[in-house]
């Protein structure tokens, strides 16, 4: 375990997942280690999650989609943005949910409003979750450095995510999450404000990425700032 979970964390004690692939699996180990319970879920079935729920221990348990929405306090959606209206609406009601999803045309097919920047692909999340409050964060930093960057409060080397949401108070959640497994945050601002650590922005990937994982460049809050202001950070 890597720390008391914050205050504001404690009532949050289950973390729900749509989607367990590498970043979702990733966070999922993260949150574990930092004493919360983990319903996992992907596509092909909770049996196909046998051997990671094995390897999370007695806080980790599958279950279908819909099922991980309505056990989850905060649940993480982590699947391809293709599939995005294949989300549960009804059981994320009123709840935070993190949204870790990135547009990639050759893989998700053309979206027109994506593509003339009318809206950016967590608002349209947003908007097939019309009750719930989405967050973006993790969308910007490979799974590999997810992992191997977490780091105890206080720590020197900490690394920051940035988070863009509407909501205040699901912000806020979302923090002290990041805060329990190993990470200060940026608020980017409004949900919109994502559009600032998608593919092909400043703040996207570099920040945490080195010429190997041990080289890696820790991402400190002033350099996610520069970042997301498109500039690198000086000193």
């Amino acid at each position: 375990m890597r720390g008391a979970v914050p205050e504001l964390a404690l009532v949050m004690t289950t973390v729900g997942f749509i989607g367990s692939g590498h970043i979702g699996g990733t966070v999922a180990r993260l949150a574990v280690a930092a004493g919360y319970d983990v319903v996992l879920s992907n596509s092909r079935g909770p049996e196909t999650l046998a051997d990671l729920v094995a390897e999370l221990g007695p806080r980790a348990r599958a279950a279908t989609a819909s099922e991980a929405a309505a056990a989850g306090d905060l649940v993480v959606v982590s699947i391809p943005l293709g599939a995005y209206q294949k989300v549960p609406v009804e059981p994320l009601a009123g709840k935070p949910v993190i949204d870790t999803n990135n547009y990639y045309p050759q893989r998700d097919g053309q979206i027109p409003e994506l593509d003339d920047a009318s809206t950016t692909s967590s608002e349209l999340l947003q908007r097939h979750l019309p009750t719930s409050h989405v967050v973006k964060v993790f969308n910007n930093i490979f799974w590999r450095s997810l992992h191997s960057l977490a780091r105890p409060a206080g720590a020197p080397d900490r690394s920051a995510l940035a988070v863009a949401g509407d909501d205040a108070d699901a912000k806020a959640t979302v923090v002290g999450f990041l805060d329990a497994i190993g990470y200060d945050a940026v608020d980017a601002g409004p949900l919109a404000e994502g559009a600032r650590y998608q593919p092909g922005t400043f703040a996207y990937g570099g920040i945490y990425a080195g010429d190997s994982l041990e080289d890696a460049v820790r991402g400190p809050a002033e350099k996610v700032r520069a970042a997301l202001a498109g500039r690198a950070a000086t000193g």
